[in-house]
């Protein structure tokens, strides 16, 4: 087991009892193709959704991924869901066991803390971040923010060095929380696929309502960073059967979140299969950007991710 990085949540308590490892089912012989053509948009059909700035700083871009990138996530996704370090139902330190199912790569996440190993199932080294997910995500904050973002959300300097990749299977929700642990003030980015979902803003300083809620289609980007980086949110309602058909997912929604995380000895990222993962060390480092209101480098709020 490796040093992890605490928070103030529950004085970084984990619970002893760990996560619980799943395992997806096969690809359904009917989600491998060969895929119909699409159809064409019909007249009176819904008008083309359009890049909105729902919050400051937080940011929809819809049907920004074609449906072949999606399908490429899925099969990562896939790759990565296997042990070790692979799927698993995190818990939390009461004991409650979270609906959503989560894998990680470049650091490991479980309530409340960052490690460089699956501390909370099998100990195993966490995945690389891969580099083209890393890539990804910087095109995402520019699609977000354009080139002339101010330099807090300049996708140039944007250094995303982990991921949260949580699997919505049917029922699963996820409570209001805030993504608070990481020092750095940089951009989230979350990319939808699988079934809609409502995602839900709360306030940067509140849980409670009003509420911006925002619906997530397969392939629909999120980004949120400046003042809203550390706004609380959540998932309250995943609409079930409403993922397009050939995407290779099991029944629900995926969520592939990335960040830059702010911590030390940042792991490495692989292009290809087959390399080591980063040095079993985790603690925490000064770091470029932070955020004024931001977690101090001791002690942070935990959060998790959407």
């Amino acid at each position: 087991m490796t040093p992890v990085t605490p928070t103030t949540r529950r004085g970084g308590a984990r619970s002893r009892l760990g996560g619980v490892p799943t395992t997806l089912p096969p690809v359904d012989a009917g989600e491998a193709g060969p895929f119909p053509q699409l159809p064409l948009p019909l007249a009176g059909a819904e008008p083309a959704r359009a890049r909105q700035e729902v919050l400051p700083g937080a940011v929809h871009v819809p049907a920004w991924l074609e449906l072949d990138a999606q399908r490429r996530l899925v099969g990562d996704f896939r790759r990565w869901a296997v042990p070790p370090a692979g799927l698993r139902h995190p818990r939390v330190p009461t004991g409650h066991l979270m609906s959503v199912q989560s894998v990680c790569l470049g650091w490991h996440w479980r309530p409340y803390a960052y490690s460089r190993t699956a501390d909370d199932t099998d100990s195993a080294p966490v995945k690389p971040l891969p580099a083209e997910l890393a890539d990804l995500a910087r095109a995402a904050v520019t699609a977000a923010y354009g080139p002339a973002a101010p330099s807090n959300l300049d996708a140039v300097a944007y250094a995303p060095d982990a991921a949260i990749v949580n699997l919505y299977a049917p029922g699963a929700r996820l409570g209001i929380h805030q993504d608070g642990e990481e020092p750095a003030d940089a951009p989230v980015v979350t990319v939808s696929l699988g079934d809609t979902c409502i995602f839900r803003f709360a306030g940067v300083d509140r849980r409670t309502g009003p509420f911006t809620d925002i619906e997530l289609r397969s392939g629909d980007l999120l980004v949120f960073g400046g003042p809203t980086r550390r706004i609380y949110h959540g998932v309250p309602k995943v609409h079930p059967g409403t993922a397009p058909a050939g995407l290779g997912l099991p029944p629900g929604r995926l969520s592939i979140t990335i960040r830059e995380t702010g911590l030390s000895e940042r792991p490495q990222m692989q292009r290809a299969p087959g390399l080591s993962g980063p040095s079993p060390k985790a603690t925490r480092a000064g770091t470029r950007r932070r955020s004024p209101s931001g977690p101090s480098p001791k002690a942070t709020r935990a959060g998790c991710t959407s």
